[in-house]
């Protein structure tokens, strides 16, 4: 067979795996950083499922959770859910976020008289019923576009599907930074919810944005779950494109990487009268999206040390152990690279 002919382990295209999906991690799988954070209020932190950023300000306090709670007979195994610990009636703004590259998106044409439009489908259940807002932002042109979908009936798993136009004015910038942020509103103020919702691209008008609104801020009873998200070229929705999960992961691996499965080797101190010390290198799991800030979050039997040479691949850490029966060690880091 000539090597031309070989399809990629997984990724064959009668398997209907084309990369349609803009959205990494539609399908909730990849939780890094745990399975349920707490807390998260008036900040911007990534939560608990990879490349999902609650983005909260003046809006309670929130959890967020990977659950096995999905749609029955979908092919899903896991949705993020946002619940609510600490209610707020008059909230400021509320949102769940994904962040793209720039550079991921030049296929879109935007900015041209070709410019595709977008459709986004998903899957939802919320105790709370009403009117909810998808906003589309252009960070390189700072334009935007809402659309409305309503969640009818309470607790009950609901797809929904939004087809946004291509935008005509403005391309995006061809690198490795934002340039489109997909915004999941939960809830909004006045500030932006006292205009008439903008429904078709525009410069931002922040009244624009998330016009009727429900507050899920408002009861600690309140939760939503999301699973399925889709982000695809066109103007109807395929079926999810699944990918293999191993595929997924390098994909969050990405922007977020973390190591944590025993020591790496540094250093004996042979000589109690000499402060030497040795470095290694360490290889991050996947080629990250920039030079990602790092934190140690274990290591053992060290004195002194340093990060060098960071960049996407990896870095250098260096150690002198504390006596020379001793050994330092790396046991764990984490690599952030998000937008």
């Amino acid at each position: 067979m000539a090597l031309s002919t070989i399809p990629t382990a997984g990724l064959s295209s009668d398997q209907g795996v084309n990369f349609r999906n803009l959205i990494i991690n539609g399908d909730m799988s990849i939780a890094q950083r745990g399975t349920s954070i707490t807390g998260l209020t008036n900040e911007s932190n990534y939560g608990s499922v990879d490349r999902y950023k609650p983005i909260i300000n003046g809006s309670g306090t929130w959890t967020s959770s990977q659950e096995t709670d999905v749609p029955t007979g979908q092919g899903f195994a896991k949705s993020m859910k946002m619940a609510c610990t600490t209610a707020d009636a008059t909230p400021n703004y509320l949102f769940v976020s994904q962040k793209l590259e720039g550079q991921m998106l030049q296929h879109l044409k935007k900015g041209t008289s070709n410019a595709e439009s977008l459709t986004c489908s998903f899957w939802v259940k919320s105790n709370k019923t009403g009117t909810y807002i998808v906003e589309l932002y252009d960070a390189d042109n700072a334009r935007r576009i809402s659309k409305s979908y309503s969640i009818s009936s309470a607790s009950t798993w609901e797809k929904k599907t939004l087809t946004f136009e291509g935008d005509t004015t403005g391309s995006f910038d061809n690198d490795n930074a934002q340039s489109l942020q997909v915004n999941f509103w939960l809830g909004a103020g006045t500030s932006f919810t006292s205009g008439t919702l903008g429904t078709s691209w525009s410069a931002n008008t922040n009244a624009d944005r998330a016009v009727g609104q429900v507050n899920l801020a408002d009861s600690t009873s309140n939760y939503i779950n999301f699973t399925g998200v889709q982000l695809e070229v066109g103007t109807s929705a395929s079926d999810f494109e699944f990918l293999p999960y191993d595929v997924n992961l390098q994909r969050c691996k990405r922007y977020y990487d973390e190591y944590s499965g025993g020591s790496m080797f540094y250093y004996n101190r042979a000589v109690t009268s000499h402060w030497s010390y040795c470095a290694i290198n360490v290889f991050f799991q996947t080629l990250m999206r920039a030079n990602p800030s790092v934190t140690i979050t274990s290591e053992s039997n060290v004195t002194a040390d340093f990060v060098n040479n960071l960049n996407p691949r990896g870095f250098q850490r260096g150690a002198i152990a504390t006596s020379s029966s001793s050994s330092a060690y790396l046991s764990g880091y984490k690599a952030d690279a998000e937008l």
